[in-house]
């Protein structure tokens, strides 16, 4: 139901060493999807970075970063509130740094 902030991805693991996870897409053409609040939790005794690009599939071209090298310190979380609009044909892509990332995306979708 549109209006309800609700999981649209995660918790999941971000890949380590690799930027180009599919993370979230909208599952249908009919629907569009608001990624409002994205939440990234470090487990590991040391600092980590992740990367998240707003794209195609798999890729994780330049100008298309929403975060790049966001540094995570060690078991601490990092939130970050927004309203991002994804159309079908974006994906929300990226990876961390090293094991022991996780993310969780919230957010609703809207049937067009």
């Amino acid at each position: 139901m549109a209006g309800t902030i609700r999981a649209l991805a995660g918790p999941v693991a971000l890949a380590n060493g690799t930027y180009v996870t599919n993370i979230y897409n909208p599952a249908s053409a009919l629907i569009f999807g608001t990624i409002k609040h994205i939440h990234v939790n470090n487990n590991t005794a040391g600092a980590l970075t992740f990367r998240l690009y707003k794209g195609a599939t798999g890729a994780n071209a330049a100008g298309t970063d929403l975060f790049y090298d966001k540094t995570v310190a060690a078991k601490e979380n990092f939130d970050y509130y927004c309203a991002n609009r994804f159309e079908s044909t974006d994906f929300l892509v990226g990876g961390g740094s090293a094991a022991g990332l996780t993310i969780t995306v919230e957010g609703d979708e809207t049937v067009k």
